[in-house]
């Protein structure tokens, strides 16, 4: 068994509380009709209306992700008919959190995938709790599945998603957790990692991303985190979320773009891209929703959503053995339109 750092128990517990304030986000954009979402109320103890910037913000945070989980979707099913099984990809979503897409897919009738989520005990626990007491949630798991739900464990173990207890810094301990729940390292695997790998020390994600690429012979991992800690903007940044406690641990490793890409094509990924959320934006999302969002609230701090957006980035890494994956990637709905320059004060 691998040796586990240590951090402190102060820090995992801050670091778990970004969890309760983005589900605090993305309940305020569902309220205002940015997206659908119907059990993210389940997951928020006390409501909160978030300004236009972030409510935008979470908006093209949840669309880029889900657009790309649909296109993943969409390459691989083709395998359908030739595995003659249900469950043909997977969807593994590190730090996972309180995240309801599983809930969301299973709702359209539409699930293709079976799902597993890796995240600390506590967080696990939580979670597993509230499934197990709303029916909304627990009737998307298939019959009898309140039997198959733990919380003191902090496990959730049904045909349809897996909520595991691991700490991601422990490797061997995530592996083994997830062949006891029936992962298949030899299926097409989608793994997600939102706002994780930045938290943890730059040599932890890095065995972490070592890892995954030895592990899974087809998949697709996405990255959704912070660069650029540089500048103004990004000093601030790191000053503000290690004054909550929960410092970037990650970030000087992966500053920019490049050293993204880099950190998976040196660690078994064959290949990698990278970008900004400015152009992930203005070019990569779906026009007609991007339209009726930006109509929903009056908005008019243009420059700061410019510069909180350049300092975001979505990563796409695919290992392709079986060469299903051969089409998945950014793709470009609009022309990429330039960003608009601002004066500077002195």
């Amino acid at each position: 068994m691998a040796s586990v750092p240590t951090l402190s128990r102060g820090g995992d517990v801050s670091v778990q509380g970004t969890n309760d304030d983005a589900q605090i986000s993305k309940l305020s954009c569902a309220k205002l009709g940015y997206f659908k979402d119907e059990f993210i109320k389940y997951f928020v103890r006390r409501s909160s209306r978030r300004s236009p910037l972030i409510n935008r913000g979470y908006f093209a945070r949840v669309l880029a992700l889900r657009g790309l989980l649909e296109q993943f979707f969409d390459v691989v099913s083709r395998l359908d008919a030739s595995e003659g099984r249900q469950h043909v990809a997977q969807v593994l979503s590190l730090g996972a959190g309180f995240d309801t897409t599983f809930f969301n897919i299973e709702a359209e009738d539409r699930s293709r995938a079976r799902w597993f989520e890796v995240d600390f005990k506590e967080v696990t626990q939580r979670k597993a709790a509230i499934i197990a007491a709303n029916a909304p949630l627990h009737e998307q798991l298939g019959p009898n599945a309140k039997e198959k739900i733990h919380p003191g464990e902090g496990k959730v173990q049904t045909e349809a998603l897996s909520v595991l207890p691991a700490d991601l810094r422990d490797v061997d301990g995530v592996e083994s957790a997830l062949l006891a729940s029936g992962f298949d390292p030899q299926l097409p695997t989608y793994v997600l990692a939102e706002c994780v790998l930045v938290y943890m020390e730059a040599e932890e994600s890095t065995a972490l991303v070592r890892w995954l690429g030895k592990f899974l012979s087809t998949a697709a991992c996405i990255v959704y985190e912070q660069i650029k800690p540089g500048d103004a903007f990004g000093r601030q940044m790191l000053t503000n979320l290690e004054c909550r406690g929960c410092p970037l641990r990650g970030l000087q490793a992966t500053p920019d773009l490049a050293a993204h890409q880099l950190r998976f094509l040196k660690n078994g990924w064959q290949r990698a891209d990278a970008k900004d959320m400015s152009t992930i934006y203005r070019a990569y999302l779906d026009p007609t929703e991007k339209h009726r969002a930006e109509r929903l609230e009056i908005f008019d701090e243009f420059e700061e959503w410019h510069m909180i957006q350049d300092h975001y980035c979505l990563v796409l890494a695919v290992n392709d053995a079986s060469g299903v994956l051969h089409d998945f990637k950014f793709k470009q709905k609009v022309p990429i339109a330039a960003v608009p320059q601002f004066p500077r004060a002195d």
